[in-house]
């Protein structure tokens, strides 16, 4: 049942505008810098809008205790959103493998989304992250992740931070972002440390060759094909990350909401 704005509820309408704007400014694909500033705050107060509609409000009053709701609800959104950022962070990671094997390492690019360094296949396979996730419908699933919270924290709940359950989460997930990293670079990185194997025997069997100029254009085209077959297998690989996303969100959530 949807229910009408009155200005009694607006503490509670300006709570969800915090943590809905909070959210959207670390989440992924919401932050980036060419989407324009006046698109996010329109988006994040019809979002808030809709939410006011559709969740139950408590009564509040602006007091001491209200203010620190706001700064409860502005952090759930960051870190909720950074979380999100730091799983899908592992694409850039494994990138960054790839391109030091590859001898791609000093060939940063300006990625044009947070306008950083970033590296080049770090970059490709960043971009097919993003197409796929908007292509499963996955941006709303990020939007139904900030709407779930609201049913796991309630607005009037301050957050559990005296026994740090949240800390380690949060660390054991940045953990596992490296695993991620690791296990889908591994491929490629593994073949081109068979390369590396293979050059060095030359240069011992060969001295007359110079591995030095022929190593580099071979490790890129052995690098690139390899890519190119394994290409499948990082489709499956960025499905699983962006599950693991969801979840880490959801228990992120269900930790902030006492469980």
């Amino acid at each position: 049942m949807l229910q009408s704005f009155h200005f009694v509820n607006l503490p509670a309408f300006l709570l969800i505008l915090i943590r809905v704007t909070s959210f959207f400014v670390s989440v992924p694909l919401f932050s980036y810098r060419n989407v324009p500033t006046r698109y996010k705050i329109a988006f994040s107060f019809f979002l808030a809008l809709l939410m006011y509609s559709t969740i139950d409000l408590p009564e509040l009053s602006i007091d001491a205790d209200y203010y620190l709701l706001l700064l409860k609800e502005a952090g759930v959104g960051l870190s909720i959103g950074l979380l999100a950022y730091i799983v899908l962070a592992a694409i850039q990671i494994a990138g960054g493998f790839i391109d030091f094997q590859m001898g791609f390492a000093i060939a940063n690019v300006i990625d044009p989304q947070t306008g950083a360094q970033s590296p080049l296949i770090g970059q490709y396979l960043y971009m097919f992250t993003l197409l796929f996730i908007l292509a499963v419908n996955g941006h709303h699933l990020i939007i139904d992740g900030v709407f779930y919270s609201y049913q796991l924290i309630p607005l009037d709940q301050f957050i559990p931070i005296e026994n740090g359950k949240w800390i380690h989460y949060i660390l054991n997930s940045f953990n596992k972002m490296f695993v991620i990293a690791f296990l889908m670079a591994s491929p490629i990185v593994g073949c081109l440390f068979l390369v590396d194997i293979a050059l060095g025997i030359i240069a011992r069997t060969v001295p007359q060759l110079n591995v030095f100029v022929v190593g580099l254009p071979l490790k890129i085209f052995i690098g690139l094909s390899v890519l190119v077959i394994a290409m499948t297998f990082y489709i499956m690989l960025i499905k699983n990350l962006f599950e693991t996303m969801l979840t880490t969100m959801e228990g992120l959530i269900k930790i902030f909401g006492g469980g």
